[in-house]
């Protein structure tokens, strides 16, 4: 990446950047046109829709159409103005400096104003937001230059530190809302306001949360649509009913079961999609608990790598959606190493490395047993778990399936108790915010989801990403990451499985829906109606 990314002068219009970015097909065919409501799945419902409060799946798709960051990201991750219209960084890589957009408001007309920035970053998120308190922890100040500059100054160089401002790692927050107040307890949660294209108008629990459009937007002329309805639809059923029928105009994410999405790809009303996931670019595996024997040896790991077929796992279970995974860098994002040691599907070199470790077969032909907790994600998860439990089987070793609901799994895994499970992760553009927190041992943290849960420690693969994430040129990270992924996959404290794809689909009216790497987080503001 360039030192200097691209100042406004140098950026593209938002008209042109907008056909720049924007899928064909799912692109702007003609003038855009004001008007219309848009259907959305949104699938589990939000637990609440404060993006400064609560980063999951479904609060970001709502929320990313309320609130705002100061970048978004291209197909490629290369940052583009949002909040922020340009943005320069010291030739050290320390000194970060944004220039705002002069007018945007808050849905109640307050300005907003490099003063909201600091009071994000400095006080809301370093208390609230984990991955967030992560990265803005590494900053010596942050100060407001005047009311529409904002300079960060970071203790020592951070790779991806322009990473780390999209809407769901650092929305805006209104400083005059929440400044001295109990943020989780602060009233005007139930009515989140932002800067962004659309404005809360109403929840209905179990049933719809309704946006309507601000009139006062900060981009003249935008948003086109009037109304963005979330639907909520528990059952996978009736969510592929709804497409298919023209109640809903739009799925992503999980919305869709695997086994569903050849019969819905070839509907003549909607178009389907896998672009817009490469910011998080999730990456599958089975996630393996390596303090329990015989899983603590990595020759048995290893054995697990080869005894699954993941061509298999990706047409037949995932029909035909992903890329099998060949190391813990999605090959979509960036610092993807190839060059890693290969494990093709060979059930008879499986059984050599058992054989090796003195893992005989007994009289059943069984030689270990070991229990696979499936995620509770759908029945798409179930399936991967009969056919782990079969491939395991054919090597002598006896998988017992276990189930549990969203709570009962995250407590479990969370808390170290269980063998193999599932899981999948974001990687967030970069290894140093998504990547390495699997595998560093400074984040083997009893209780907490979404770290390394699987007990895998190597000092080497600490200093590699340490290192990598405070180096200030690229070639330098690549190198870095490049022996860390070697070392990671020669250990395998995971069997990974897929580079995952989401299908999202569109009704075929609704244009320029996904036009970034964070798709269908967006705000909106391009999106519009063609009209019969």
């Amino acid at each position: 990446m360039s030192m200097r990314p691209p100042t406004l002068r140098h950026t593209l219009t938002a008209a042109a950047l907008a056909a720049a970015l924007a899928i064909p097909g799912l692109a702007a065919a003609q003038d855009p046109q004001r008007g219309g409501t848009m259907n959305i799945i949104v699938q589990p419902e939000p637990p609440l829709l404060v993006l400064g409060l609560n980063q999951q799946g479904p609060t970001q798709t709502v929320a990313g159409k309320i609130y705002q960051g100061l970048l978004t990201y291209d197909f490629n991750l290369k940052p583009r103005p949002e909040l922020a219209e340009s943005w320069e960084v010291s030739p050290d890589g320390k000194t970060y400096t944004f220039r705002l957009v002069k007018n945007a408001k808050w849905h109640d007309g307050k300005p907003f104003t490099a003063h909201d920035v600091v009071f994000t970053t400095k006080t809301f998120l370093m208390e609230t937001h984990p991955r967030a308190r992560a990265v803005f922890a590494r900053c010596e100040s942050i100060e407001a230059v005047d009311d529409y500059t904002v300079r960060f100054v970071l203790k020592e160089p951070f790779g991806p530190f322009l990473q780390a401002f999209e809407v769901s790692s650092a929305p805006m927050m209104p400083k005059h809302i929440y400044e001295g107040t109990d943020f989780k307890t602060n009233p005007a949660n139930a009515t989140p306001i932002g800067t962004g294209p659309f404005k809360f108008k109403e929840w209905t629990k179990g049933s719809n949360i309704h946006l309507v459009r601000n009139d006062d937007y900060w981009k003249p002329g935008k948003p086109y649509l009037d109304e963005i309805y979330f639907r909520v639809i528990p059952d996978a059923a009736s969510r592929s009913v709804a497409l298919e029928q023209g109640t809903v105009q739009q799925t992503q994410f999980n919305d869709i079961e695997t086994f569903d999405v050849p019969r819905l790809k070839a509907l003549p009303n909607v178009e389907m999609t896998t672009k817009g996931y490469e910011f998080f670019a999730p990456l599958s595996w089975i996630e393996i608990n390596t303090r329990v024997k015989p899983l603590d040896d990595k020759r048995f790991r290893q054995a697990m790598m080869h005894a699954i077929d993941r061509a298999f796992i990706r047409d037949k279970i995932w029909f035909g959606l992903g890329r099998p995974a060949t190391g813990p860098v999605n090959s979509v994002t960036r610092f993807h190493e190839p060059d890693v040691r290969k494990y093709p599907f060979d059930p008879k070199k499986a059984e050599a490395l058992l054989d090796e470790m003195g893992l005989k077969k007994g009289s059943d032909g069984t030689r270990a047993k070991v229990k696979l907790l499936v995620m509770p994600y759908g029945e798409t998860w179930t399936r991967l778990g009969e056919y782990i439990k079969q491939a395991m089987k054919r090597v002598g070793v006896d998988v017992t399936l276990e189930t549990t609901d969203s709570a009962g799994w995250v407590n479990r895994v969370s808390n170290w108790d269980y063998d193999l499970t599932f899981n999948f992760v974001y990687q967030y553009g970069d290894p140093a915010l998504g990547v390495s927190r699997t595998y560093v041992s400074d984040n083997i943290r009893k209780g907490v989801m979404f770290s390394n849960t699987m007990g895998y420690a190597n000092p080497q693969v600490d200093t590699l990403f340490a290192q990598a994430a405070k180096a200030v040129k690229d070639e330098e990270r690549q190198q870095l990451y490049s022996a860390a992924q070697k070392i990671l996959v020669e250990d395998v404290p995971v069997a990974w499985l897929l580079e995952m794809e989401f299908p999202t689909f569109v009704d075929k009216r609704f244009k320029n829906a996904v036009t970034s790497a964070i798709g269908v987080n967006e705000s909106y503001d391009g999106v519009y109606m063609v009209k019969k």
